[in-house]
């Protein structure tokens, strides 16, 4: 079971043994290059129409060379964007991929996080880390290396602030007696740890609604899911916790060619796309989305051949 049977996303997004499919902002194959943003709107939109049940976002404030990408996410501010694609869609998920508690305050995410779930219920997947990026931690004068000890103490404050009704708050990050976050969330928002963010699995399998990884083979992925479910039953038992991972895709014109590996994951056509999506489902990811960035063809062209030929195999849950 799980505590958000009645939180809409969740429910077209997560359950046990099936997979659903979602898309990375920005939604183009800018490759090396600084995305350019265009027609986010429309390609969102497009999306949703053909059924993929999220679109997801990244929290990054620096451009940073030296980090391997441009290192940019979607250019704009993780929590302002999504609230103006969310403005602009009618039922998709609006994913984090992740807040960076290392680096936000947890009371203004709290204040944020609770307005946009107001204004757009039930449509907020909420994935936090401890972050990786020494630019932004540098610009913040934030020690990139105390990254885990600060994760641990924004996530206890936000969830205090987010769902207790005049808590008491006593933390390095700052004390909260006799006064309350306002608003609160409409309902209590599914929120997946993202990556490690510096814990140990044990803790992530007791306190996450959900794990979020990075890609891998289905091989070692398997594995890892495999260790991480017996740890959620272990301390949870008999609640289900879904897994999400990213992939990206550079889909062939040609149906039938074979996977091969690139960054983060393949070049593949879309029949023995379907097939791998397939294994992923066996092994327990339970949702996958797909960045386009590295992708040869146009991002309007391979939503369009995703959500016709590939999309059917994997719908929203009824």
């Amino acid at each position: 079971m799980s505590e958000f049977s009645n939180y809409r996303s969740y429910n077209r997004m997560y359950k046990e043994g099936e997979l659903t499919l979602g898309l990375h902002i920005p939604l183009e194959n800018y490759r090396f290059d600084t995305p350019t943003m265009e027609k986010q709107v429309e390609l969102s939109q497009l999306a949703e129409n053909y059924g993929f049940t999220s679109l997801w976002f990244r929290d990054v404030i620096l451009e940073d060379p030296s980090f391997g990408d441009p290192a940019v996410g979607q250019i704009y501010d993780m929590l302002i964007y999504l609230t103006y694609l969310a403005s602009q869609t009618k039922e998709i998920a609006l994913g984090t991929s992740a807040i960076v508690l290392s680096l936000r305050h947890p009371l203004r995410v709290a204040k944020e996080i609770a307005t946009i779930d107001q204004l757009f219920p039930e449509r907020l997947i909420m994935g936090v880390s401890s972050g990786d990026r020494r630019a932004d931690f540098h610009g913040l004068n934030i020690q990139h290396e105390d990254r885990g000890r600060r994760f641990i103490e924004a996530f206890q404050y936000l969830n205090q602030v987010l769902y207790e009704e005049f808590p008491s708050i006593r933390s390095s990050l700052g004390d909260i007696q006799g006064s309350n976050l306002v608003p609160k969330p409409t309902k209590r928002i599914p929120t997946m740890i993202t990556g490690y963010a510096q814990q140990s699995m044990e803790w992530f399998a007791k306190n996450g609604d959900g794990w979020m990884y990075y890609p891998r083979s289905p091989y070692l992925q398997a594995e890892t899911i495999r260790q991480w479910r017996e740890l959620v039953e272990q301390y949870c038992p008999g609640v289900f916790k879904p897994f999400t991972q990213p992939m990206h895709l550079d889909l062939s014109e040609d149906p039938n060619e074979m996977p091969t590996p690139i960054r983060l994951g393949f070049r593949v056509g879309r029949n023995r796309l379907i097939e791998l999506l397939n294994i992923y489902k066996e092994i327990g990811v339970n949702h996958l989305f797909f960045a386009l960035f590295d992708s040869k063809r146009p991002a309007e062209e391979v939503i369009h051949e995703l959500g016709q030929e590939v999309l059917p195999h994997f719908p929203a849950i009824k």
